[in-house]
C-alpha cells in the first residue's frame, strides 16, 4: 500500500491494518522518519523551522510502486507500507512510514532498509528547508546515493 498525503498517521493503526487476519506474517520491520531541527550539515545554532515537501503527483506514485514491486521481487514479503507525507511539516513530525511484513525477520528487516534506501534517492520529493526565514532546497547528499547503491549489488 502506497500513499503520499498531507495529514499525519498513526504508525500503531497502520501496522494494525496492514498485518490484520494475515497469520504468515511472523515478522514487520518497521522505519519512522522524523523532521530534524538541524540539518546533518548545518552549523551548530542554525535550526530549521520547518520543512516544506513538493512532490509530481502521479509520477510520485507511480516510482513508488515501481519500488515496491521490486522490493517483492527481492523478498517473500506478505504487505508492504508506504506513507509520504507533504507539505509543510514542523520538526519533531512523521514524514515518512515504511513497513515490510514477511514470515522471517531477516527478509523484513532487508526490504525495509531497501524500500527507505531507494526512496530517499529515486522517489521524485522536493524539500525546502526554512531556517529563520531563509528557504534553501535540500541537495541530495552522497551518504544517501550510497546506501542505495549497495541495493543494486544485492539481491535479497
Amino acid at each position: 500500500m502506497i500513499r503520499v498525503q498531507r495529514e499525519d498517521f498513526d504508525v500503531g493503526a497502520e501496522l494494525a491494518a496492514l498485518t490484520k487476519d494475515n497469520p504468515k506474517i511472523g515478522g514487520v520491520a518497521v522505519f519512522v522518519g522524523l523532521v530534524r531541527d538541524v540539518a546533518g550539515d548545518q552549523p551548530a545554532g542554525q535550526k530549521i523551522r520547518a520543512i516544506s515537501v513538493e512532490h509530481y503527483p502521479g509520477m510520485t506514485e507511480k516510482k513508488l510502486a515501481e519500488i515496491e514491486a521490486e522490493a517483492q521481487k527481492r523478498w517473500p514479503l506478505e504487505a508492504i507500507l508506504i506513507i509520504h507525507r507533504i507539505g509543510e511539516l514542523k520538526p519533531a513530525d512523521r514524514i515518512v512510514l515504511v513497513a515490510a511484513a514477511s514470515p522471517h525477520r531477516d527478509a523484513a528487516f532487508d526490504a525495509c532498509r531497501f524500500l527507505i534506501d531507494w526512496l530517499k534517492t529515486k522517489a521524485p520529493f522536493w524539500k525546502m528547508e526554512d531556517k529563520a526565514g531563509t528557504q534553501e532546497w535540500v541537495e541530495s547528499r552522497d551518504s544517501d546515493d550510497l546506501a542505495a547503491a549497495r541495493w543494486n549489488q544485492k539481491r535479497g
